[in-house]
Order: structure tokens, then sequence, then C-alpha cells
């Protein structure tokens, strides 16, 4: 037996997810590099169905956010991991091309100063490692939006696959 509409339902849902949680990303004026590696995929066996979901190792940080040493962002949406800064500051050597990507070039001190690269990305580094990074729920929104949506589209088309084997079966 195939569960052809069922799959599609459950293809259109993915393709719901991914299409949502790339639209939100594209606001965060970014690299790209996460919105182009966010994936998806669905699959219907004959006794179950399953539908998975890629993209870079950090968006889980980018969506959850992280708690830094000193600003707390609280209990997260959806059932998501706490993730925070103990010990360890990100290295700033990790914040080198977004910097340079930001045109963040020929910045000054207070005293008028040139302030170099190297210490721009270690000021950064720091300022996130005590205020972390606020939760953006760019993939769990879209997630929470399109399963509203899921349950009576997935019971129709289930039904309308099971209808259409028991007439097979019984013809």
């Amino acid at each position: 037996m195939t569960f052809k509409e069922t799959q599609k339902v459950l293809e259109d849902f993915v393709d719901d997810v991914v299409r949502a949680a790339k639209s939100n990303l594209r606001k965060k004026k970014a690299s790209g590099k996460l919105q182009r590696s966010v994936k998806g995929q669905a699959k219907v066996n004959p006794n179950s169905f399953e539908m998975t979901f890629e993209m870079e190792p950090y968006g889980a940080y980018v969506d959850a956010g992280v708690d830094g040493k000193k600003t707390k962002y609280g209990k997260r949406k959806a059932g998501l991991p706490t993730y925070s800064f103990k010990s360890k500051m990100p290295p700033p050597k990790a914040l080198d091309k977004w910097v340079v990507r930001k045109g963040l070039k020929g910045i000054r001190d207070q005293q008028g100063r040139f302030v170099k690269r190297q210490s721009l990305t270690f000021l950064i580094a720091r300022s996130i490692f005590q205020k972390g990074l606020e939760p953006t729920y760019f993939f769990t929104d879209a997630f929470e939006a399109a399963y509203k949506k899921l349950p009576k589209q997935f019971i129709d088309k289930y039904e309308l696959d099971i209808d259409n084997f028991l007439k097979f079966t019984l013809e």
C-alpha cells in the first residue's frame, strides 16, 4: 500500500517549514550560510512516517539563543534547550570574517584612536559572552505555524489513502 496523499501532505509540511525558516532568516542580515543550509525531507514507510530537518550545527544556538554570563533569556519556547556560556567566551577569531563582512573597519575609540580589528573582535566576543545571543526562533516559529495547519490536512489525506486502499482490496 502506498500513501501517496499522506506523503504529499508531509512533503508540503516540510516545504512550508523550510520556506518559512529561510524567510525568517532573510530578515537577520547575515551571511546567508545558515539560510542556505536549511533543508528537510519527509518519508512515509508502511508502518510509520518520518520527517528530518537539517541545518548548520550553529543553527540550534541561533534559534534557541544562548544565555550570557550576565544576561539570561529565561525559559525557551516549545521546550527548546537552554544554552549558556559558562566559562569560555566565543573565540574572537571566529568573528573576524563577520567583522569584515559588516564593514566594521576604521572604528575609533572614545579618545579618537584607531581600534585594530583584532581588538574589535575580542570586544565583540566578550560582549557576546556577557550578554549572550537572544533567541530568534526562526525555525521554531516556522515549525509551529506549519504544525497548526497539519492535523486537519493530514487526517483528510490519510483517510483518502485508506479509502483508496479499501476500494482496491474490496474490488
